[in-house]
């Protein structure tokens, strides 16, 4: 038996051949292995590494052998804290009536850094309360941003004069807006304005923005002294950050059905072309924040499901132009959009869509029903269950039949197919279904459609095409940044997903006037190549010209009109001219 004094013998012991925390094992290791001389092997098992990482340790150690195993003596003379230098410093600037960011930059100047918090400590250790809030003749002189008056339409100057702008580019867009009816479409939607800032002048200010590319309206505080970003508006200066982010606060959520109604309407007068068959989609856009009483959604680029709001979008499959949006679709209604927007089609145009092009998770078996009693053709894809698959891998090699894609540009164009009449629960009558193998993917891919005699080829070829929806609302996201609203920023999506329809109708209305490829290219490449240009602005008698930068793709503008250009532009009161150098 042990006695009192060998028990305590073997706490002691243990003390160092079971230490505690990292720094005091790799100490005891290196002990063991340069002073007891164990084989590094024996050192490494003993306190708990491998061979490898022993080795490593004791490689760090030959490079650094001074390094520090033990904290520093609790005991003996220490140097002051740095707050406890400028302690008197501070107190005494307090006194002459400075704020904790005032007090940062006299003590920056005399070589002291020290941040607002530990000033703010220190203040409140010393009893001083927080300074009420002081007028602009109390406060220290300071270098910073240059004040700009507030927008006022009233305070629009048209006098001669000339001035440049880095926003050249966003009068091509003009002609097309002074066309339509922009500011009674506004009025009729009852968007709200002021004598100050119409409506219509709000919404050119945040359309100005969003052709433009800006990630948040926030972002127009750099920009508020460029003459030709208000001069675009209608205005003498930008609204600043404060008015653009609180305007949608004031929308009636009611007012964005109108207004996207009329603007198709709007579109339509300026020979915008109108295909047959439309690609539909969801996208969730994530919300940051805490505290919102938001659904979860999944978003596909995270692969994760999160707080977000879901938007549902329909794209012109032909022309590729978002033509419908809508973003307040809750869980509970998702699955009857498809059928809002077949309405919404045929009130504008007098018949429903003769081809809808969607994923399996958009919709359900009845509405699927009930868009074939409305006569609209669609293709979906259909969700491979383990008793669909078992059901397909038990038909013969010889039911199974190849067939050629034509006209697509893509690796695997001859793959094989399984073409059935199938019945489904809540559907009445016969559906299509084509289980299809060779198309790169391990399962076979399923796609229903009630077009029962068109060509295999045709609809498979179609279906892929849908891959674009994809491809431009990832466009929308990357130029358009419909994904850039978080907490931070007090834009409501609604009128995001709005002013990102406009925008985008607008960019394809020049990319079909220009051509040559344009047509179809995404807004961020006509951005690079035809509007992201400087410009000189010369104001005249009842006249403004434009004369753009020389680039390279100017030749192309030039042909499609836009030369010597001259269109009454109403908010303006002037004649517009656009030129080139």
């Amino acid at each position: 038996m042990f006695n009192g004094k060998d028990e305590e013998l073997t706490k002691t012991s243990r003390f160092f051949l079971e230490p505690k925390n990292s720094t005091h094992r790799q100490y005891e290791a290196l002990r063991a292995y340069f002073v007891d001389k164990l084989s590094s092997e024996e050192a490494a098992r003993k306190f708990g590494y491998s061979p490898g990482s022993f080795r490593v340790l004791c490689h760090q150690f030959r490079q650094n052998p001074d390094r520090q195993f033990f904290c520093p003596p609790s005991k003996g003379p220490h140097a002051p804290k740095k707050k406890d230098k400028v302690r008197d410093k501070i107190v005494a600037l307090r006194k002459k009536n400075l704020s904790i960011y005032d007090i940062k930059e006299q003590l920056k100047e005399t070589g002291v850094q020290i941040s607002p918090p530990a000033i703010s400590t220190i203040l409140k250790e010393e009893g001083f309360a927080k300074l009420p809030r002081r007028r602009d003749e109390e406060k220290p002189h300071y270098t910073g941003p240059e004040a700009v008056e507030p927008a006022d339409v009233r305070n629009l100057d048209l006098s001669a004069r000339n001035f440049r702008t880095k926003f050249g580019g966003l009068f091509l867009f003009i002609p097309y807006l002074a066309k339509l009816p922009f500011d009674q479409i506004m009025n009729q939607a009852k968007l709200p304005g002021s004598v100050q800032i119409p409506a219509g002048h709000a919404m050119r200010s945040l359309l100005a923005l969003k052709l433009f590319g800006n990630a948040r309206s926030s972002h127009v505080m750099s920009e508020v002294l460029d003459e030709g970003l208000a001069l675009f508006a209608g205005l003498n200066k930008i609204p600043k950050r404060t008015f653009l982010t609180e305007y949608s606060c004031r929308i009636d959520p009611a007012v964005y059905p109108k207004l996207m109604s009329a603007w198709f309407d709007a579109l339509s007068s300026l020979g915008l072309a109108r295909g047959s068959s439309f690609d539909l989609d969801f996208h969730t856009i994530p919300f940051h924040g805490e505290d919102a009483i938001m659904e979860k959604h999944y978003v596909s680029k995270r692969s994760r499901r999160q707080k977000g709001i879901l938007a549902f979008l329909a794209q012109d499959g032909d022309n590729r132009v978002f033509c419908y949006a809508n973003a307040d679709v809750r869980k509970n209604d998702q699955n009857d959009e498809i059928l809002s927007f077949a309405k919404f089609w045929k009130e504008r145009t007098g018949h429903y869509p003769q081809e809808l092009i969607f994923d399996s998770k958009l919709t359900t078996y009845p509405n699927l029903n009930e868009l074939n009693q409305m006569g609209i053709c669609f293709i979906t894809l259909r969700r491979r269950t383990k008793k669909i698959l078992d059901s397909i891998n038990k038909e013969s090699l010889s039911a199974w039949r190849k067939i050629e894609l034509k006209n697509v540009t893509r690796a695997y164009r001859t793959p094989r197919i399984l073409d059935h009449k199938i019945q489904l629960s809540g559907y009445e009558g016969p559906i299509r279904q084509m289980a299809i193998k060779d198309l790169g993917h391990e399962e076979p891919t399923l796609l229903l459609t009630n077009q029962l005699t068109a060509s295999p080829s045709r609809l498979i070829s179609r279906y892929a095409r849908r891959m674009l929806i994809e491809n431009n609302i990832q466009d929308g996201i990357d130029f358009f940044h419909m994904d850039a609203l978080s907490s931070a920023v007090a834009m409501k999506v609604n009128l995001d997903l709005q002013l990102t329809l406009m925008a985008s109708s607008l960019y394809h209305l020049l990319g079909q006037d220009v051509g040559r490829g344009y047509e179809v290219a995404k807004s961020r490449h006509i951005f690079r190549d035809l509007i992201n240009t400087s410009a000189q602005i010369r104001l005249k008698e009842n006249i403004i010209e434009v004369q753009l930068s020389r680039r390279a793709h100017n030749p192309l503008l030039i042909s499609a009109g836009f030369q010597g250009c001259e269109i009454k532009v109403p908010w303006l009161n002037s004649n517009l001219k656009i030129d080139f150098k």
